[in-house]
């Protein structure tokens, strides 16, 4: 998924943009992209209502 929504859609110009760009992602595909198959909340929100 981090491939084909970032990283072949966008061009980079130093190896930083692109780390930073990654860590960004990874924080909104674990915590606020909403799932339907957990209920329209986010992993990390489906994980914390379940414990």
């Amino acid at each position: 998924m981090l491939k084909t929504e970032l990283f072949y859609l966008q061009k980079f110009d130093s190896i930083k943009s692109l780390r930073q760009q990654i860590v960004k992602y990874i924080e909104y595909y674990n915590n606020d992209r909403i799932k339907l198959k957990l209920n329209g909340l986010s992993p990390v929100n489906y994980r914390t209502q379940a414990a």
